[in-house]
């Protein structure tokens, strides 16, 4: 029987292959591994080779693989992914699609941006929290920069509605996982307590919600939804600075859920002491339960995300590659993960090794880095030209004095304002390996701390490099 199932999928398989170019289907198709298909549940279950795979396939293609489904099992299939998580402890995850393989009706999703009536705020089981269950604790890597918000996040968690932490405000720069943070909290809750309504929502998309309930006269229900919940996520809050009705409206849902116990989370990128436009009877209302700021990520911790993430993907990446990305990243986890998206991508479809050379082209794509940054290049010609030496000799292999002097200061400098990491340094600079480049950082660091006027003289080149820390 598995095999007439495995005929129907292969079918399918064909019918995305006339819809898509070669290289999508060879990239994205050819991975996907038949495993089982259960005739009483009408579920396919499939192998893909990588989580990023799995989003992928669901982000993109999700419509054709639904509509081929229908095409060549006829009846309406519900397909699951198999994932490998963690190719070097043999983990792997199950999902299942959000296609429709009907197509004839609209996906839970799309009532995204309307508040549910009263009647449909009173079945449970109908309310879609809206949270992104990629996004846990699990894969939420603890660092100095979010111990305390993590550690108070996971017992708000456990105990909703029911310790000090009421309401928890989160709040800190672009990137560094406020959005992931009160998401792992929401999808934890609703693990413990299936039975809570708890809700995650944009400030935007409350905003649109109410504004629509204004202009359809539903204000009333809309109110009486939201004063329906268990926990109340509600993320980018500083959006709502010229949003007056929106407050006014968002105070009362506040204070009677407060009032009722139950759990509030308001994320933001500035403090509430900063949300000038927000009236003192919400602000002081914010501010009663629990402020934490999230900082953005050193570099150690964005390389154990990193690596965090090369395990669930089972990718292999040397640690000079993480390295350099994360010290390029400007502390911005979604920078991040959009890096080691795009160098997966690259290896995947051009099926090559994932180097430094390629971080550096990707980076470069994908990152967002100082208006005017220094090189290479600027630093060996300030350094040359302050010793009267040309490139060329300080690339050979000379124990000329000024000859070495410069090419120790060029690699310390080099080391000290890019981000770059040693051996690339010492590629640059006439093809030496990182070792040199410790050494020669080494010693010029031992020479500041004891030679007055060779302080002075590096504080004369440095000046000279007009730097805009």
């Amino acid at each position: 029987m598995q095999k007439d199932h495995l005929a129907l999928w292969d079918t399918c398989l064909h019918l995305i292959k006339q819809n898509v170019s070669e290289q999508i289907y060879k990239t994205w198709f050819e991975p996907i591994v038949f495993e089982s298909y259960d005739s009483e549940k009408r579920t396919l279950l499939v192998q893909v080779p990588s989580p990023y795979i799995y989003e992928y396939l669901e982000q993109y293609y999700v419509r054709l693989i639904a509509w081929a489904l229908n095409n060549s099992f006829k009846e309406n299939v519900k397909l699951t992914y198999r994932v490998v998580t963690d190719k070097v402890n043999k983990k792997v995850q199950g999902w299942e699609s959000e296609g429709d393989s009907t197509l004839d009706t609209v996906p839970p999703r799309a009532r995204a941006n309307k508040a549910p009536t009263t009647i449909e705020a009173a079945v449970p089981q109908d309310l879609n929290p809206m949270l992104d269950t990629k996004k846990t604790f699990d894969n939420y890597i603890e660092g100095a920069s979010n111990k305390l918000p993590r550690t108070v996040g996971l017992s708000i968690a456990e105990h909703p509605g029911k310790s000090t932490f009421n309401p928890f405000f989160v709040f800190g720069p672009s990137g560094c996982g406020k959005t992931h943070l009160i998401n792992a909290i929401g999808l934890q809750c609703k693990r413990m307590y299936p039975k809570k309504r708890v809700l995650y929502i944009s400030a935007r998309l409350f905003q649109v919600q109410f504004t629509d309930s204004v202009r359809q006269n539903t204000t009333n229900d809309f109110i009486n939804f939201y004063q329906s919940l268990d926990v109340l996520i509600v993320d980018d809050i500083q959006e709502w600075a010229s949003a007056k009705e929106t407050l006014n409206t968002f105070f009362h849902i506040f204070d009677h859920l407060f009032r009722l116990g139950k759990q509030i989370i308001l994320a933001s990128d500035r403090p509430p002491v900063d949300l000038t436009w927000v009236k003192d009877r919400l602000l002081t209302r914010f501010s009663c339960g629990l402020i934490a700021e999230l900082e953005k990520p050193n570099v150690q911790l964005c390389v154990d995300i990193l690596e965090s993430k090369c395990r669930r993907d089972g990718l292999k990446i040397s640690k000079e590659v993480l390295q350099y990305v994360a010290q390029t990243a400007n502390g911005s986890v979604r920078d991040l993960e959009g890096v080691l998206n795009s160098l997966l991508a690259y290896s995947i479809v051009y099926n090559s090794n994932i180097d430094l050379h390629l971080a550096e082209r990707v980076i470069k794509r994908a990152v967002k880095i100082d208006n005017h940054p220094l090189t290479i290049d600027d630093i060996l010609e300030t350094v040359c030209k302050h010793y009267g030496v040309n490139q060329q000799q300080v690339y050979s292999k000379s124990r000329k004095r000024e000859f070495v002097q410069a090419r120790q200061i060029s690699m310390y400098l080099a080391q000290k304002y890019t981000k770059m990491p040693a051996s690339r340094i010492g590629q640059l600079i006439g093809g030496r390996d990182h070792s040199t480049v410790l050494y020669s950082c080494s010693s010029v660091e031992k020479l500041l701390k004891v030679d007055q006027a060779f302080r002075e003289e590096m504080n004369s080149i440095e000046h000279s490099f007009k730097l805009k820390q």
